[in-house]
C-alpha cells in the first residue's frame, strides 16, 4: 500500500471503525468532569487553607490565637505532604489502599486530584493575599470594618488580579493530570486511547490523537482565561 493508503487504514482503525470515536468523546467528557470536580474541591480547600494560614501569619505577636496555631500546623503538614509526594503515588494510595473496595474510579480520581490541587492552590492564594500591602488591611480596620469584611471588600479583589495567571496555570496542569487516573481504572481520554491500542495493535494514531485533543482543550481554556484577564484589566481602567 502507498503511504496515503496506510495512513487512511490506520486512521480508520483508530478513530472510525466500530464507532471508536465515541470512546474518545466519552473520554473527553470524563476528563472534563474530573477536571471540574477536582478544580472545585481544590479551590475550596485552597481558600480555606490560605485564609487560615494568612490569618495566622498576620496576627499580632502579642495576641496569638491557639486555635489558629493548631490549624496552621495541620495545614502546613497537609501542604508539605501533598507537594512532596508524586501525584501517581497519591492516586495509587487512594485507589488501591484507602478506597480499595470502591469501583467508582472516576470519583476517586477527582477526589485525589482535588486534594492535590488544593495544596498548590492554597500556596498561590496565600502568596496573593500576602502580596497586598499591609496598609490596606490597616486602612480597612481604621474605617470600622472587621477582618472578614476587610478581606472580602479590599484584600481579596486586589489579590485575585495578581493570582489569576497562576490559578489559570494550575487549572491547565490539573486538566492534563487527569490522564493519570487511568492507572487506577478511571475511564478518561487516555484510557480510551489505550483501549483502542489494545484492539488495533497500533499505538501511534490513538496516542497522537489523544495528545492533539489535550492540546486543543488547553488552547481553548487558555483563550478563555485570556479573555477573563483582559476584562479584569479593562475594569481597572474604568
Amino acid at each position: 500500500m502507498s503511504a496515503w493508503q496506510q495512513f487512511y487504514v490506520r486512521f480508520y482503525q483508530a478513530f472510525i471503525e466500530n464507532d471508536r470515536w465515541r470512546q474518545y468523546i466519552d473520554g473527553v467528557g470524563t476528563t472534563l468532569l474530573v477536571t471540574a470536580l477536582a478544580l472545585l474541591l481544590g479551590v475550596i480547600l485552597g481558600v480555606i487553607v490560605a485564609s487560615v494560614r494568612t490569618a495566622h501569619d498576620q496576627q499580632s505577636p502579642n495576641r496569638r490565637n491557639p486555635v489558629l496555631a493548631i490549624l496552621n500546623g495541620i495545614f502546613k503538614i497537609y501542604v508539605t505532604v501533598i507537594r512532596g509526594t508524586p501525584m501517581m503515588v497519591q492516586l495509587m494510595i487512594m485507589g488501591f489502599v484507602i478506597f480499595a473496595s470502591s469501583r467508582d474510579y472516576v470519583m476517586v480520581g477527582a477526589l485525589t486530584l482535588g486534594i492535590n490541587s488544593g495544596a498548590y492552590t492554597s500556596e498561590i492564594i496565600r502568596g496573593g493575599l500576602m502580596s497586598v500591602d499591609a496598609g490596606q488591611m490597616e486602612a480597612g480596620r481604621s474605617l470600622g470594618m472587621n477582618y472578614l469584611d476587610t478581606m472580602r471588600f479590599i484584600i481579596v479583589p486586589q489579590a485575585i488580579k495578581a493570582i489569576l495567571p497562576s490559578l489559570g496555570n494550575e487549572f491547565i496542569v490539573l486538566l492534563k493530570d487527569t490522564s493519570l487516573i487511568s492507572v487506577i481504572g478511571g475511564k478518561e481520554l487516555l484510557y480510551a486511547a489505550r483501549g483502542v491500542v489494545s484492539r488495533t495493535y497500533e499505538a501511534m494514531y490513538p496516542y497522537v490523537g489523544t495528545a492533539i485533543i489535550y492540546l486543543l482543550l488547553v488552547m481553548l481554556f487558555t483563550w478563555l482565561l485570556g479573555i477573563f484577564e483582559r476584562r479584569l484589566r479593562a475594569s481597572d481602567r474604568r
